[in-house]
């Protein structure tokens, strides 16, 4: 058997941790005893303490009863000590000090009662009038240092249990998420982390201690202080900082040689909890995080709470956030629609297992539990869609359902049609025959200017809203954003198993940029953009900075441990058809303004571009669909869409157009190259 270090701290441990409630009352009746002979010693020096025994004893007595009473009436024994936590720290003493309170009052009333007792028992009046005061600060030390004694000897014996020595950690950030991640490590050494300090760029924060932990500095110290407390990891605990302060403590720590990981931003936490498990790598999502977006969420709350909203497409990447982020507010009803049976299945059983959060239903609902409802049909086959909505009678519906695989599309054009186009107006006008009261449909930066047949379907899509608006008068719109980090067509997925197969990386052209979001940002913006329509508008989210693919493709390497040029290499393929070297987010013609949103913008005028045969056009594509006819799609979608370019993948800028500055309401930067060298 391996012996272990400080055998007589052990075996007290061990004895410790086998106390139970039971032990725990003879503890504190012994202590009741003891404290006031104790505090009566220290009282008097211990001079002449035989003159105070006939007091002391009746002092004791009735302190006793009712110590024992407050102790019992605040649950001191019907608690599991080894894990106590700060409520049951404030609890002993919060009930110590009740109980020093009481017996005070007994003995000044005994002291000064009407009845002449002290004439009658002097002895009664015999005590210091310190006495317990005394007595209740020792014995409240007493009682609780045998509870929390249960648990450090717990905490002793596990990290004993370990059997290796903790890596020590630096937390960054000393905030409310820092100083949880700093009390699990201290409550489970068994995760191996012994947490340094903190490091805040808060000056305030210097020289203080959170959870008994110093605040050693800010960021810029990272590299000393890792070498003079040879930390060997630093974990970010800042869920809401922007993407500009996780490069530069990334880049601190790539010099001090130490791994950092982090916490999930403000997007990825549901309920604000933070714990070890959810510790990462940092990841190229973290580097282009930007700062949290301000939502209005009462009213995003106000607008779903209640209400029977439909998604199509729940199971995509957008489609399935989408559905987290609605059923937190309570719908009355939230049906899952999807082609695809896996992934509806997958964020059914995942929205199934989770209560909607900490929110009371609407009034009318009261009593109700939200229902979650999964669906699987195809958006092209109307008479599907009739039977669903007349069953279900949605009040809200957010179209999310799209093929969205720009090269797949381009040897696939009938299938856009049908479903990007086709699918779009079966949708819409199902949704007015039903009386949905608000649409919502998901487009794309690539229907600006559109170079591909994806871009072009998704162009069309929009003004099928637009026309179904003006139809109804009902506030059906459209919003339209760039490419999201962590879709499953997105970029990121491929040069992350590029680099697991050892290279090379991939990218079309030196010069290509696009925009990208987090899909939890994107999400919150197209809800908040849903509250903003009145009908017919089109959505345009502030994007940022676009950012070069070759920058991301470089920090994605650096990401894994690796070297471009030496460990792997960056290889250019080629434009692929459809594709542009940038993504633009206006039309021409287009009158686009702010809204009251800083972070969204709306083509007002979007309505007036519709063609005044777009119906006609429309069925001809179909018919084009039906026939698997190629050029005939090409030249359906050019009459539809003037600016339609399949071309246009050799043009570069063409028509692009950037939102007007205003001051303090500017776009949010995003460095091109994301890690500093």
């Amino acid at each position: 058997m391996r012996s272990t270090p400080y055998p007589l701290f052990s075996r007290i441990a061990r004895i410790f941790i086998r106390l139970r409630n039971r032990h725990f009352a003879l503890l504190d009746i012994l202590a009741m005893l003891f404290s006031p002979c104790l505090a009566l010693y220290l009282r008097t020096d211990g001079q002449a303490l035989e003159r105070y025994a006939q007091p002391l004893a009746l002092y004791t007595l009735y302190a006793l009863g009712l110590r024992l009473f407050f102790f019992w009436g605040f649950g001191f024994y019907s608690r599991y000590w080894r894990f106590a936590s700060i409520d049951e720290v404030v609890q002993l003493a919060v009930g110590g000090v009740l109980t020093t309170a009481a017996v005070t009052v007994l003995f000044f009333g005994l002291r000064f009662a009407p009845l002449g007792l002290c004439s009658s028992w002097p002895a009664l009046c015999g005590l210091p009038r310190s006495l317990p005061l005394i007595d209740g600060l020792l014995l409240i030390v007493m009682v609780a240092g045998t509870r929390l004694g249960v648990r450090a000897s717990a905490a002793w014996l596990s990290r004993l249990r370990t059997g290796r020595p903790a890596r020590r950690v630096l937390i960054m950030g000393a905030g409310s998420a820092g100083a949880m991640i700093a009390r699990e490590m201290r409550s489970n050494p068994q995760l191996g982390l012994e947490p340094v300090g903190f490091v805040d760029d808060d000056m305030h924060k210097h020289d203080v201690r959170i959870q008994s932990l110093m605040v050693l500095g800010g960021r810029d110290q990272i590299p000393a202080l890792t070498r003079e407390y040879r930390v060997a990891e630093v974990i970010i605990a800042m869920p809401t900082a922007p993407g500009r302060v996780i490069r530069e403590i990334v880049t601190l720590c790539d010099q001090a040689g130490v791994k950092a990981r982090i916490m999930p931003g403000i997007y990825e936490l549901l309920d604000g909890t933070v714990t070890v498990s959810q510790l990462r790598d940092v990841d190229i999502e973290d580097l282009l995080r930007r700062e949290p977006v301000k939502t209005d969420t009462e009213a995003v709350l106000a607008f779903l709470q209640g209400k029977r909203v439909l998604v199509t497409g729940g199971g995509g990447s957008i489609g399935s956030e989408l559905c987290r982020q609605i059923w937190r507010c309570r719908p009355a009803e939230l049906i899952l629609l999807g082609h695809g049976e896996n992934s509806i299945f997958n964020i059914y059983n995942e929205l199934a297992g989770h209560e909607p959060d900490g929110q009371s239903p609407a009034p009318s609902q009261a009593g109700a539990s939200p229902r979650l409802r999964p669906v699987i049909a195809d958006i092209r086959i109307p008479e599907r869609l009739d039977a669903l909505f007349a069953e279900s009678r949605p009040q809200i519906v957010f179209h999310a359902a799209a093929h969205k695989h720009v090269p797949l599309m381009e040897h696939n054009p009938a299938e856009a049609v049908t479903n990007n186009i086709l699918g779009t107006r079966n949708l819409l006008a199902t949704a007015q025959r039903a009386g949905v009261e608000r649409f919502v449909m998901i487009s794309t930066d690539k229907a600006v200017n559109p170079t591909s047949i994806m871009g072009a379907s998704k162009r069309a899509a929009e003004l099928l809203v637009q026309q179904a608006a003006e139809r109804t008068g009902r506030p059906y719109v459209a919003v339209r954003f760039g490419n999201v980090l962590g879709s499953r067509g997105s970029v990121i997925h491929t040069f992350k198993q590029q680099i697991a197969r050892g290279g090379p990386v991939t990218v079309t052209h030196p010069e290509m940029k696009r925009y990208f979001m987090i899909i939890p940002e994107a999400v919150q913006l197209v809800l908040q953009a849903a509250l903003l329509g009145e009908g017919g508008e089109t959505f345009v989210l502030d994007m940022g900075e676009p950012v070069k693919i070759v920058d991301l493709a470089r920090d994605l390497i650096e990401l894994s441990g690796l070297e471009v040029g030496q460990d792997i290499e960056i290889a250019f393929s080629g434009m692929r058809s459809g594709e542009k070297l940038f993504e633009e987010l206006f039309i021409p013609g287009e009158a686009y303004h702010r809204t009251r949103h800083e972070k969204i913008f709306t083509a007002g005028n979007a309505a007036g571009l519709l063609p005044s045969d777009l119906d006609a056009i429309i069925d001809a594509l179909a018919a084009a669909a039906r026939r698997d006819d190629k050029a005939a799609i090409l030249r359906g979608l050019k009459t539809l869409i003037a600016e339609f370019d399949p071309a246009g993948d050799s043009v570069v800028g063409k028509g692009r157009q950037q939102p007007p500055p205003q001051p303090g309401a500017g776009p949010a930067q995003l460095t091109p190259r994301l890690l500093s060298r």
